[in-house]
């Protein structure tokens, strides 16, 4: 129990980094003329779509730490796998992105809008990266029976972090690819 209490703790701390990465970005809206800027250079179906895997992740992890609890260790590993796989793929759509807004001179150093959207982003991705290695961990300790096995928390614990990272990536697209269109 106490690992999901400092689970929680930590992620209190980072959500407070990220609402100010969001505040921050909405302070900067008027200044760096985001509207048009994301309206015209993000293309909102395509993250739309990634965001749909990244939220469909959260659901294959939850099949995951079902799975395992019911003591079925090698579906287990194999929706952990999948939910990886989301992972991954998601990170693939954000570096696509990256690439594209690069190509088209907008970067972390352009103007106020590349700083604030890569930095949200980027700072979100580091997440996702962090995430994904915790995960890799958890296929290792679910394929090699560690002790305590039957009675461990870990999964669930990890769970709170990535969904926790879904959660905020929902605020971060609402904020950055949802607002110009909703404004």
């Amino acid at each position: 129990m106490q690992n999901k209490l400092m689970m929680k703790l930590a992620i209190g701390s980072e959500a407070i980094f990220f609402l100010a990465f969001i505040l921050g970005y909405l302070h900067f809206w008027d200044q760096g003329n985001f509207q048009l800027q994301a309206s015209t250079q993000l293309s909102a179906s395509k993250s739309a779509l990634y965001t749909g895997l990244l939220i469909l992740s959260s659901v294959t992890f939850i099949v995951a730490e079902k799975t395992f609890n019911e003591r079925k260790y090698n579906r287990s590993l194999w929706w952990m796998l999948c939910t990886i796989l989301l992972g991954v793929i998601f990170l693939g759509g954000q570096g696509i992105e990256y690439y594209e807004l690069i190509q088209h001179n907008i970067s972390l150093s352009t103007g106020v809008f590349g700083t604030a959207f890569f930095a949200l982003t980027g700072f979100h991705g580091l997440h996702v990266i962090i995430g994904l290695i915790i995960m890799i961990y958890l296929c290792w300790l679910i394929k090699y029976d560690y002790p305590g096995k039957q009675n461990s928390t870990i999964i669930s614990t990890a769970g709170i972090y990535w969904h926790f990272v879904d959660i905020v990536w929902i605020c971060v697209f609402t904020t950055i690819y949802l607002l110009p269109f909703l404004i």
